[in-house]
């Protein structure tokens, strides 16, 4: 017998989304890349990569799949079938990346020698490396290709660099254990999550300067708990959608007020987001649990949770034809 109260989520997840994609998830523990189809909701393959792989991305054409594989200290290229193709250099113990968004090149944090690395994907070579604090972790590139910012976990900022030339332009210090970063569409606005600050951190880039904080406060949830991690936007740049870690939630927010309009309740330990093209779903990594929550974002409610590899971590969405 199905409840009122569960109703609806099963209505949901029968009407399916409008499109068929595919998420790529990496785990940790397993060394493996789970790929969900989002017609189903269900994985349909799987396929090994180097050692502890956790931040991963597409190139532009969609066509080969960047894998940090941390222990492996390698970028690795796949096809989109699972096919290994080869290795980039990418400096000691990769964690997370940026693909330029004329993908061209990747920078690379890499947390144990307090450096970003540039890559140059046509010749596959290490192109520069830039000293920044200790423990870097996320990386982005400006919309315009001019700036590339990685945060450095122990350090607590976000370090700006000149992507052409790779000097340093600004260090920007924001609450403790900066773990993510991303630009908005414009180019305008830096956002930048801080794990045991608990907060987000919107960076001007006019005037490289924190505008705004933003705090979370759940019901029934210790503020200890709130560990904001992963970030994404929506293509309108309306909302955007933040991983509180062990608070087990996604935070749904109005990027124009900067007010949370709703928290949505996913697996344990989330970590990392992704949205589909059409922003009709959003999925999250959810590493104790060791799944993948699918939440749909016109009713901002989850639809299901999907079993993968242990220890999830990053996430990236391939759009099919």
């Amino acid at each position: 017998m199905i409840s009122r109260l569960a109703f609806p989520v099963v209505c949901l997840a029968l009407a399916g989304p409008a499109w068929a994609h595919e998420v790529y998830v990496s785990s940790e523990k397993d060394n493996t890349i789970s790929v969900i189809d989002t017609k189903s909701l269900t994985v349909v393959r799987t396929f090994p990569v180097g050692k502890r792989p956790r931040g991963i991305a597409f190139s532009k054409s969609f066509a080969q799949l960047f894998v940090c594989a941390s222990d492996s200290n390698a970028v690795q290229v796949y096809d989109a079938a699972g096919g290994h193709l080869y290795d980039l250099p990418s400096g000691e113990d990769p964690e997370q990346f940026a693909l330029a968004p004329d993908g061209a090149r990747l920078f690379i944090a890499n947390e144990n020698n307090e450096v970003t690395t540039i890559v140059d994907l046509a010749s596959k070579l290490v192109v520069g490396q830039v000293a920044v604090g200790v423990e870097p972790e996320g990386v982005a590139v400006s919309p315009d290709n001019k700036l590339a910012v990685t945060t450095s976990e122990t350090t607590n900022m976000a370090h700006i660099i000149n992507a052409a030339t790779f000097e340093s332009v600004a260090n920007i210090a924001v609450p403790a254990r900066p773990r993510f970063a991303k630009f908005t569409a414009d180019g305008a606005k830096l956002w930048v999550t801080s794990e045991i600050g608990g907060t987000v951190s919107i960076i001007d880039i006019a005037t490289l300067s924190v505008e705004r904080t933003i705090t979370f406060k759940i019901d029934g949830v210790g503020a200890d708990h709130i560990q904001p991690v992963g970030l994404t936007f929506t293509r309108d740049g309306a909302t955007a959608f933040v991983a509180l870690g062990p608070a087990n939630r996604v935070a749904a927010i109005d990027t124009k007020s900067a007010e949370v309009k709703k928290y949505v309740l996913v697996g344990q330990r989330v970590w990392h987001l992704a949205l589909t093209p059409e922003d009709d779903m959003l999925f999250s990594t959810n590493g104790i649990s060791n799944d993948v929550t699918a939440i749909d974002t016109a009713t901002l409610r989850p639809i299901k949770s999907i079993k993968v590899g242990r220890y999830p971590w990053g996430v990236a969405v391939r759009p099919l034809p």
